[in-house]
């Protein structure tokens, strides 16, 4: 299977390029962003060796898909999804922290339960909980956006008294996220998933804010199938989930979290095509989709092909 892990283009009027760990960014004329969602995968903030087939058409068709059935919510950045694995957009000022959101004790928030902590990012946790279960309200667990290295866990009182948002604005980035949490949760009900946390990121253009980014992937977001999950908990099993964790897990099971000194394990042939079969799976889940491969001989070529091609339309408006 083919995949694309990294991207070279120069496009006309190209003003600017940075490589995130899943995304090659170009700037256009200083106007446009032109997002490429590449078939890299990273796991506890390092970029994995191996690229996964289709793994970018997945991420940026399944974002593509719940911003426009959110922006009646927030507007968003988007203003053209010309290839499979391009989104177009505006240019935005982002907030530099992440909306991290949970409706579960899950992951991160599960693993520092499971060190005593009853907090996370200043937010109080109540005692007896299990890995996975519901907690009583969706809670706001903020991290920092690091441009290089790890994201960090901050509490709202932290981003307040630091000034990396103003409270005007963060009362209104609460908001956005708790209602597009409520839409998410009820368009993953409709196909018999829980959303059990997210993340969002916001930036500005003037004083109007904007839905930046990918949402509602399982890059940014962790799934559970809602059939048998109550009957899993109450029998101590692990849910059935549609997320990266399972890439998290397998890594921890081979001795590797990130951290200096460890190596990360061997990406065979056959791990890296069962991580494609989730992404496509949660595709087809999510969104009740069949996913189609594009069968373009050149995937560098199709994109650079489809870019050239909205650039150009949306330069000339």
């Amino acid at each position: 299977m083919k995949a694309i892990k990294e991207t070279n283009f120069n496009f006309p009027k190209q003003s600017n390029f940075y490589k995130g760990k899943v995304r090659d960014v170009y700037t256009i004329d200083d106007q446009l962003m032109a997002m490429v969602v590449t078939d890299r995968i990273s796991a506890f903030d390092v970029v994995l060796p191996e690229a996964i087939p289709f793994k970018g058409q997945v991420l940026n068709q399944i974002a593509a898909k719940f911003l426009a059935a959110t922006k009646d919510i927030v507007p968003n950045w988007v203003l053209a999804t010309p290839d499979e694995m391009v989104t177009v957009g505006r240019i935005c000022e982002p907030f530099k922290v992440e909306m991290v959101i949970r409706g579960y004790l899950a992951g991160h928030a599960s693993r520092e339960y499971s060190l005593g902590k009853r907090s996370v990012c200043g937010v109080a946790l109540p005692e007896g909980l299990k890995e996975n279960d519901k907690l009583p309200t969706p809670i706001i667990t903020p991290t920092t956006k690091a441009a290089v290295g790890h994201d960090e866990d901050i509490s709202k009182e932290d981003i307040l008294a630091k000034g990396i948002v103003s409270l005007v604005d963060y009362e209104k980035l609460e908001a956005y996220t708790q209602a597009l949490y409520k839409r998410g949760t009820e368009m993953a009900a409709e196909r018999g998933l829980i959303l059990v946390d997210t993340k969002y990121e916001f930036g500005k253009v003037g004083e109007d804010i904007y839905l930046i980014d990918e949402i509602h992937t399982p890059d940014s977001s962790r799934y559970f199938y809602a059939e048998g999950y109550q009957a899993r908990q109450d029998a101590g099993e692990p849910q059935k989930q549609l997320s990266k964790e399972f890439v998290r897990k397998w890594l921890i099971e081979n001795g590797f979290q990130g951290k200096d000194g460890q190596v990360v394990p061997e990406m065979t042939a056959e791990i890296v095509d069962s991580i494609s079969e989730r992404y496509i799976e949660l595709y087809e889940q999510i969104t009740g989709e069949k996913f189609v491969k594009n069968p373009a001989e050149s995937i560098a070529d199709r994109i650079e092909n489809n870019v050239l091609k909205a650039i150009d339309q949306l330069l000339s408006k």
